[in-house]
């Protein structure tokens, strides 16, 4: 059979330097175990044994930020990398878009003439142009070089007098749209 027996003295704790000490005993089978303990009283009785169970390491936290941040960095830059990549191929598959239609409404025109329907020809004609000056006015994102922009100039003069021809349904706005067509495909295919 075990008996506790304690004793405790009393003290103010809100003095400075005072310390609790307390005692116990434990009997058990004819021998006497004792434990002392003594408190030192702080700002914060309560929290003061666990703020010390708590503590963050510093030096740790930020190695494994500092490490955190180097993966992160691994997967991110190859990424970038990728997608600087992906989007001048983008670009450059919607500047070839973009070339393919113009091309295509010109060649529209020409076989609509050709078949004497003069009127969608005209329609056709118009768009052209209208997206040829757009491309050519543009100084960012343009289609055409600056050597091609000149001789494409050339070809804008002509508009006014060919979609005449066309609205007239006259024969001589086939020759002069096919004329149109073939300087159109030189300067645009071989740059200048």
């Amino acid at each position: 059979m075990a008996v506790v027996v304690g004793r405790r003295q009393e003290v103010d704790l809100t003095k400075p330097g005072i310390r609790c000490e307390s005692s116990f005993e434990l009997k058990l089978k004819g021998r006497v175990m004792r434990a002392v303990g003594q408190h030192v009283p702080s700002k914060s009785n309560v929290l003061s044994p666990r703020i010390s169970a708590v503590a963050i390491p510093w030096k740790r936290v930020a190695l494994y930020a500092t490490i955190s941040l180097g993966f992160f960095l691994l997967g991110f830059v190859p990424m970038w990398f990728k997608t600087t990549q992906a989007i001048e191929q983008r670009d450059a598959a919607q500047r070839g878009v973009r070339l393919a239609q113009l091309h295509n409404t010109l060649a529209a025109a020409v076989i609509n003439v050709e078949r004497g329907q003069y009127e969608p020809a005209r329609q056709l004609t118009s768009d052209f142009y209208t997206d040829l000056r757009r491309q050519i006015a543009s100084d960012t994102g343009s289609l055409f070089t600056p050597s091609q922009r000149d001789g494409l100039g050339s070809l804008l003069a002509q508009r006014d007098e060919l979609i005449t021809l066309l609205a007239r349904s006259d024969p001589a706005g086939a020759d002069r749209l096919f004329t149109v067509y073939s300087t159109y495909n030189k300067l645009a295919n071989n740059g200048g």
